[in-house]
């Protein structure tokens, strides 16, 4: 797999790029986000074969990593894993916003960081496997219109963007109005794995998904067990 590396610290890009490199990527290093954008645009135009992922740290140099997360999302659907040391809730949503599909919390474990770089890869091929197979299903939920086989969710028939992690939460709960998933079936499902860091992350994108569809109570935590979606009157 090519990985796109943006570090500013070479010191930091060399070590874990050799790391990277032993577990089968070919790394790419970007220093800012100039050369971020530079190295994602050829790709974009098809001119030469796209990243796998892009890891992405937002002390950057030149801009500020969100800005950049946001323009490399224009340009491309590779998958976005940002890396920050910026823990609180608030900042990853905002990057999930953005468009990122993952968040690593410095300082990091590197298994954990191989760990969600193989779960975004293996989101992205299996979406990739499923695309074209004919499924027409549509689910409307009261003013929430979810197209599966487009990925595209509408509130009042205005688009809401979301990233294919945040689609495939929703699209999961929303085939089951009312009935409770556990998180661990959650976490299966929808990344892939039973690792068992993935239940910060999960809860992150339940409040991303409130906060960009605008229902706070679409989603309901049921303590001690998981969520369900709670189907909107229309």
């Amino acid at each position: 797999m090519r990985l796109l590396l943006v570090e500013d610290d070479d010191h930091v890009a060399a070590a874990l790029s050799a790391i990277l490199a032993r577990h089968g990527f070919t790394v790419t290093h970007a220093r800012n986000g100039e050369e971020a954008l530079q190295a994602v645009l050829p790709a974009a135009h098809g001119e030469r074969p796209s990243f796998g992922v892009i890891l992405l740290d937002l002390g950057l140099p030149d801009q500020d990593g969100y800005q950049v997360c946001g323009r490399i999302r224009k340009l491309t659907t590779t998958p976005v894993i940002m890396v920050t040391a910026r823990a609180d809730v608030r900042s990853r949503i905002h990057g999930l916003n953005l468009g990122a599909d993952d968040y690593v919390v410095k300082p990091y474990d590197t298994g954990e960081l191989l760990a969600r770089i193989h779960a975004v890869s293996r989101r992205t091929s299996a979406g990739e496997d499923g695309a074209g197979t004919g499924e027409d299903t549509t689910l409307t939920l009261g003013t929430v219109t979810i197209e599966l086989p487009t990925r595209r969710v509408s509130v009042d028939g205005d688009a809401v963007p979301l990233t294919r992690k945040e689609f495939d939460l929703l699209a999961l709960l929303a085939q089951r109005p009312g009935v409770v998933f556990r998180r661990e079936q959650i976490i299966s499902e929808v990344w892939r794995t039973n690792w068992e860091g993935t239940g910060r992350t999960l809860e992150v994108h339940v409040a991303s998904l409130r906060s960009k569809l605008r229902m706070p109570a679409l989603i309901e935590t049921v303590r001690g067990v998981g969520y369900r979606l709670v189907s909107p009157a229309a």
